[in-house]
């Protein structure tokens, strides 16, 4: 890889890491701690949130009447992602141990955290679970082919991505025969896949 996109990829990872640590000082900031994936809140912010919370029927009353006639086709999309849920699954324990690929962890990706948050109804506890699962998924679904990617075919592309996965930038030169043939050879010896 050429030394000026090293260098300028470490800086990213450099970045990101002091981006994640500023974020969690959020958490002293909030008053919370997370213990076994919970996250649990001081007494007094609780009751502060809870104070916060809207009623249940002022927020069903407030909801203008575009929002709650596309709310089926939003909560319909549950269906095709619980069944990506369940390929994706399927798919890793099936294919990756042949591959030799290390399946990709769900729960690094899947954070449903946000109904501990008291000042938020049940509706909206509902809707933040629906939209973790959801993007949180597709954050998995695209580590999963990301994976695979790197197994079949990892030549980056001529024309630029908007933005490219965790293992994009690790891949051939676009039009790197060379490059692409001595990968397939260190990775898989003289059988290439």
């Amino acid at each position: 890889m050429n030394e000026r996109i090293e260098l300028l990829l470490r800086k990213i990872g450099e970045l990101q890491d002091e981006l994640h640590r500023e974020m969690s000082l959020l958490a002293s900031r909030f008053r919370y701690t997370v213990e076994q994936r919970k996250v649990i809140f001081e007494k007094d912010v609780a009751a502060y949130h809870r104070r916060l919370r809207q009623n249940v029927w002022r927020f069903i009353l407030n909801a203008q009447l575009p929002i709650i006639l596309v709310a089926p086709f939003i909560y319909s999309m549950v269906i095709p992602l619980v069944i990506l849920d369940l390929f994706l699954a399927l798919y890793q324990a099936v294919c990756f141990p042949v591959y030799g690929i290390k399946k990709v962890p769900r729960g690094d990706f899947i954070v449903i955290d946000r109904q501990y948050l008291q000042y938020l109804n049940i509706f909206e506890r509902f809707n933040c679970v629906y939209c973790g699962y959801a993007n949180g998924l597709i954050g998995y679904a695209r580590e999963v082919g990301a994976r695979t990617e790197n197994y079949w075919c990892p030549i980056k592309h001529a024309q630029r991505i908007k933005e490219a996965h965790s293992l994009y930038s690790d891949f051939e030169e676009y039009g790197d025969a060379d490059g692409y043939r001595a990968r397939l050879k260190r990775l898989y010896g003289e059988k290439t896949p």
